[in-house]
């Protein structure tokens, strides 16, 4: 890869050759992928970008970490709609606001980016299994990414993953592993099971490469506002993998001269599982929380990126906010009633950080915000269900239908 240097721990600063089966410094730290910007500079500009028909994540081929050779994984990952959300803004007291919907992905979360630059990898590799371990969407992601591409998976996720999510997995084929404990027990396992099998391991806090599939989200958003960079882009934040991907994109572009500043990011956490933020605000190092959110994408307890991930949000001089189970589920019908969007908890989480930071008026009036939705509604319906309640429910009456809206209060005029 002439577009790649190596991979170098946050911790120690040692390099290592980017190979494609890359895992973690002997230090235990993570790598961080290290790119030839001069190289790049030569090979990228808008121009021939904004030529390219390719509408998926492998159109920024020469800021990802693959071989020129290596083909474009099968599903259609990426370019996902960014919407201008006037009403919306208008509501929360912004200048402009945008709602990058990534639950439009094929299984319907961000996590597919990582998944797809996962196989990709393996595919390099020779490998013709990939395991990981997950809440949910890391899981379903793998499981249809692989699938797609012909490569066997085997996948842990904590007994509390939602049905939906489940579902997905077996449908998908994967050999599934319901661990009855929490989701630190369930990295544990599917750690131990990698290492005896030798498995391609697709833990994003492991492999250095799934972050570099991730940062795709923020090199879209750019490109979709015309290189206009705004002043907050806000994300919900579980282990840090993903707020460390996006914040590595906008760096990229940064670094090859497409964009002439950075945004400050902001980082939404669960109040019941917020041990990166709590970090953040006390000045202290991180330390392991409960894992006490129904925002079960997020519910990491001990976040296995928390370095990158803390780097991101200072580097950034970004914004902190823990939000309730009951300020999130307010956010996802809000994001329904005015922009459309069906987000899940922990999906819309980044949105009810925006909300809350523009009551507390710390995100002001003449700012403007791009809030990335990072899953699919349709894969945690219960809670939805939960917080909107039940449909209206009659005989085929006309007399029972106006009893029925006169005793609902439902105003037809």
């Amino acid at each position: 890869m002439k577009n790649v240097k190596y991979g170098k721990c946050v911790k120690c600063g040692r390099t290592y050759p980017a190979v494609p089966d890359l895992t973690t410094c002997e230090c235990g730290g993570i790598l961080d992928i290290v790119y030839d910007y001069e190289y790049i500079k030569t090979r990228l500009t808008k121009e021939k970008l904004a030529e390219r028909r390719e509408r998926s994540m492998w159109r920024y081929r020469e800021l990802l970490p693959i071989e020129d050779s290596t083909e474009p994984t099968p599903l259609r990952v990426g370019w996902s709609p960014l919407y201008e959300e006037p009403r919306l803004a208008e509501q929360l007291g912004l200048k402009r606001l945008w709602v990058k919907d990534d639950g439009q992905n094929p299984t319907a979360s961000l996590k597919d980016r990582a998944s797809a630059m996962a196989v990709a990898k393996a595919r390099e590799a020779g490998a013709q299994v990939i395991a990981c371990s997950s809440t949910g969407n890391a899981a379903s992601s793998l499981a249809g990414n692989a699938a797609a591409a012909g490569l066997a998976t085997y996948i842990f996720v904590p007994s509390r993953a939602p049905k939906g999510k489940v579902a997905q997995l077996m449908t998908f084929g994967a050999t599934v592993i319901s661990v009855q404990g929490s989701y630190e027990e369930t990295f544990e396992l599917s750690k131990q099971a990698i290492d005896r099998w030798g498995w391609y391991n697709r833990n994003a806090a492991i492999n250095p490469y799934l972050s570099e599939g991730k940062k795709t989200v923020s090199l879209e958003i750019m490109e979709q506002l015309g290189w206009q960079v705004p002043d907050y882009i806000a994300i919900s934040v579980g282990d840090g993998c993903t707020i460390a991907g996006l914040w590595k994109g906008l760096k990229d572009l940064y670094a090859i001269g497409f964009i002439d500043r950075l945004p400050r990011l902001v980082s939404a956490q669960a109040a019941g599982c917020c041990p990166l933020n709590r970090a953040i605000e006390t000045g202290e190092d991180w330390h392991p929380m409960e894992e006490n959110t129904l925002a079960d994408s997020i519910a990491v307890g001990v976040p296995r990126n928390a370095d990158k991930a803390l780097m991101a949000i200072r580097e950034s001089q970004g914004l902190v906010v823990n939000v309730s189970d009951e300020e999130i589920m307010a956010a996802q019908r809000l994001l329904g009633r005015t922009c459309g969007v069906f987000g899940e908890p922990a999906g819309v989480t980044g949105t009810a950080g925006v909300k809350k930071l523009c009551e507390a008026g710390v995100i002001g009036k003449n700012d403007t915000v791009v809030s990335v939705v990072t899953g699919n509604g349709l894969k945690d319906v219960a809670n939805a269900i939960k917080f909107c309640g039940e449909p209206i429910s009659i005989p085929s009456d006309m007399d029972r239908l106006l009893s029925a809206f006169a005793e609902h209060r439902i105003a037809l005029d």
